[in-house]
């Protein structure tokens, strides 16, 4: 039988006790390099939605950005707060969390309140909570606990089948809120935490082909024969970018006949609202923001209003943030004591990634409308609250791989 040495993450012997007088990891500072990263994130959400929201709410201009800003600092306590939690207790409360994945989204389905024709979220006093947004990171918590479970039998097709059937779960819960956003990020976590686990490529390449036939029979063999597995405005999100239009007559004209919004349309005004924005930006003369052209400016196309506001230069700002922040959670994952820590920090990675780059992706017209936010710019108690969990995480990985390397007599390593 295969053993855990074919994967390339191997897991850490135990630690040693610590002698007496040893700094304790719970005195060890957090990564600041990924705090730094979160922190710049967060105001440029703060300023962007500033700009963005100021007439959104009359005669309140500040609502989102004060709204935003509470959210951040909630997320940023109670990132301190698991940063001082030994992560690796989670493992033992897999099945727990996974359980708990299922029925939070299982309650949105039944008990949630429909926004836009779809079913996402409960409504609370102070914010609504969408729980495919939390179930990133319990999906990733459980995952990984599974996985590390079956370290032994990594490259074996059985271990496989078993991690992406638990995945597909609940991507196909959410999906039917319809969140197919969501759906996505659980499934591309999964997959990455398999890379990461050391699943052979043969295996990574078999589902690779799976889902681009999945894709080409929802897309265009069912339909072909009159099964539609998605709803039409679905479809047409996902293939707007394939085939862009600017002619705002003939987009207005396709509206007033099947009485939806064209997704083209969003699409335009994003690119012209990036594009605009030209160098440093147009400030305060934005139009295409302030005239709400674009819409859902403050959410899904937040990089839009980023864009135009700011430029290229506050737009390569805020990707150099993304970059740092995607390069600390990739360095944790190397540094991680044990299997565990590095597939969970794989899989917030994988979730970042995957965000950030289909986030812009759509709003520069390269990737699908999928309703994938911008983490810690996008604005939403949920999405915000949820991100700054997963970096919670990696600085508790990080704390404790630091106090490891100290308690084996090795010098930190940043």
């Amino acid at each position: 039988m295969p053993s855990s040495l074919d994967s390339p993450i191997k897991p850490a012997a135990e630690d040693s006790p610590a002698a007496p007088g040893t700094r304790t990891r719970r005195g060890l500072p957090l990564d600041p390099l990924l705090t730094l990263s979160v922190v710049g994130l967060g105001i440029a959400s703060a300023m962007t939605l500033g700009a963005a929201t100021r007439e959104a709410v009359p005669g309140d201009p500040n609502y989102y950005v004060d709204r935003q800003v509470v959210y951040l600092a909630i997320g940023l306590i109670l990132m301190v707060v698991l940063a001082r939690v030994d992560y690796a207790r989670l493992r033992q409360l897999k099945y727990g969390i996974y359980a708990l994945l299922i029925l939070s989204i299982l309650a949105v389905l039944g008990a949630g309140h429909e926004t836009k024709g779809a079913t996402r979220a409960i409504s609370l006093p102070f914010f609504s909570f969408q729980a495919s947004e939390l179930g990133k990171v319990l999906l990733i918590l459980a995952l990984a606990g599974f996985i590390v479970d079956r370290a032994r039998r990594l490259r074996e097709r059985d271990t496989t089948a078993r991690v992406m059937l638990a995945a597909l779960v609940p991507a196909m819960l959410v999906i039917a809120q319809p969140d197919l956003g969501s759906g996505m990020v659980y499934m591309a976590v999964a997959f990455l935490m398999l890379l990461v686990a050391g699943t052979p490529w043969q295996q990574l390449s078999g589902l690779a082909a799976l889902v681009c036939v999945s894709i080409a029979v929802v897309l265009v063999a069912a339909p072909a024969i009159g099964v539609h597995v998605l709803k039409p405005y679905q479809t047409e999100r996902l293939t707007a970018f394939l085939h862009p239009s600017s002619n705002f007559e003939e987009i207005k004209e396709k509206e007033s006949k099947t009485g939806e919004p064209d997704p083209r349309y969003q699409l335009a005004q994003s690119k012209i609202a990036i594009g605009s924005g030209e160098k440093t930006g147009r400030g305060s003369d934005s139009t295409q923001i302030k005239g709400e052209y674009v819409p859902e400016d403050d959410t899904d196309f937040v990089f839009a209003a980023v864009g135009e506001q700011y430029g290229f230069v506050g737009a390569g700002l805020v990707l150099c943030l993304y970059g740092l922040l995607i390069w600390r959670t990739l360095r944790i994952l190397v540094m991680s004591k044990d299997l565990f820590g590095s597939l969970v920090a794989g899989g917030v990675a994988a979730m970042l990634m995957f965000q950030v780059f289909v986030n812009v992706g759509m709003t520069i017209g390269i990737m699908p409308i999928t309703g994938v936010t911008l983490p810690l710019i996008s604005y939403g108690g949920s999405s915000v609250i949820t991100t700054l969990l997963a970096v919670g995480l990696l600085q508790s990985i990080y704390v404790q791989a630091r106090a490891s390397a100290a308690l084996k007599g090795r010098v930190p390593i940043y």
